[in-house]
């Protein structure tokens, strides 16, 4: 897998000064957590799942959820479970040369994810994990338990040594309500530190938090403007994001708006990416409900956030160009890093245009880099603007 990797070789090097790196299922979970992108969510229950799955890969997506939670009706469940049984083989039988994105599922009860593990045979190999739902520590470790549990030395072997990871979502009314959260963030911090190689990323179910108080922010607002649901990811990020090596990949929360009957872009403005393109791109972008998608997404990486859970495939492209380093984030972040720099002191930027600390900017910087390695860095005069409009291209 790679990053804008579904572009030509010669639209990639308009745009990368650096390109994306490539990875795989067996990629440190480092890497994977924030090669993880845009995880696009699907009902478990469509009845042409494996043909989504492989298109959308051809589309750039990397990370998809197949989900037997929310998205679905109670009632519907185990028609859902067999129909994932059916996709698993038909990606595993018709599609085993496919360059297939990490798929994880997002189950109901731990009772699930041994089933299913059992039922998926040799086609498990597919799977990169499972979503536990609103996760606490008195919830998490029994789903924690049945995943490892999971893994019979006869799966492990179809893994080849893999390990199948956990994503938890953070999304309880115990999280939410202020008089529990600090317990209810304290247990979940014992929970996921001691099964720390199994949990890949932390995400946050903004959708339930405002659910609690009959709250829906609006397409012109964000995550951040609700402030009971700012608060809560301010504390997650602060007791379970920390830089220090002891945190975790934290993902930004679900956009819900869309337009699926229209194109992101009239047919005029698909010619070229590279041609009329900052005016009519940011109008085409305002027509179509981006811009607070696009302002949320920038609030989430200046809160600590990585990558974004996303319900509609238009909402990838925005989220892998807002997440490329630019040229000017990569040169500070290099001048930081630089050996010369092991003692600290203060530098001005190569931009001329700030002050880079060296001491208190080493892990911003570091944080700089591994994104690099997988989102790739854009030329220095390549904006945000030509990156959206090539990733856009093919949707």
């Amino acid at each position: 897998m790679q990053h804008f990797g579904h572009l030509s070789a010669a639209v990639r090097k308009e745009l990368f000064h650096r390109e994306p790196g490539e990875f795989t299922a067996d990629s440190p979970a480092r890497t994977l957590a924030i090669a993880l992108g845009a995880t696009l969510y699907s009902p478990a229950t469509r009845p042409r799942l494996a043909e989504d799955i492989i298109k959308q890969a051809g589309r750039g997506v990397v990370s998809m959820v197949l989900c037997l939670e929310d998205s679905i009706d109670d009632g519907e469940v185990a028609e859902a479970e067999e129909n994932l049984v059916r996709q698993f083989a038909e990606l595993a039988d018709r599609h085993a040369d496919a360059a297939l994105p990490l798929l994880f599922i997002r189950v109901r009860t731990p009772e699930q994810i041994a089933d299913l593990v059992r039922r998926f045979g040799k086609a498990v190999r597919l799977l990169s994990g499972f979503v536990l739902p609103k996760f606490t520590e008195e919830r998490g470790v029994p789903f924690l338990e049945a995943l490892i549990a999971a893994e019979t030395t006869q799966i492990a072997e179809v893994l080849g040594g893999r390990r199948l990871y956990a994503m938890p979502v953070l999304e309880s009314p115990e999280l939410l309500h202020l008089e529990t959260r600090a317990e209810t963030l304290g247990g979940i911090a014992r929970t996921i530190d001691k099964y720390r190689d199994r949990v890949l990323a932390l995400r946050l179910g903004v959708t339930d938090f405002c659910s609690a108080y009959g709250l829906r922010r609006a397409p012109d607002m964000t995550a951040y403007d609700v402030q009971l649901v700012a608060g809560v990811i301010a504390d997650v990020v602060n007791m379970l994001g920390r830089a220090d090596g002891t945190g975790f990949t934290v993902t930004g929360p679900v956009w819900e708006y869309f337009k699926p009957h229209e194109r992101m872009f009239k047919p005029q403005l698909r010619r070229s990416p590279f041609t009329g393109r900052a005016e009519a791109l940011r109008t085409a972008l305002i027509e179509h409900d981006m811009d607070g998608l696009l302002r949320e997404i920038e609030l989430d990486r200046a809160n600590g956030l990585q990558g974004k859970t996303c319900i509609h495939p238009t909402h990838v492209a925005p989220v892998h160009a807002l997440s490329v380093v630019s040229h000017e984030e990569f040169t500070d972040a290099t001048d930081i890093l630089g050996p010369e720099r092991s003692g600290g002191g203060v530098l001005r930027s190569a931009y001329t245009n700030k002050m880079n600390e060296v001491k208190p900017h080493r892990a911003w910087a570091e944080r700089i880099l591994l994104r690099a390695e997988v989102f790739g860095v854009a030329r220095e005069d390549i904006s945000f603007v030509e990156l959206l409009a090539a990733g856009l291209r093919t949707v």
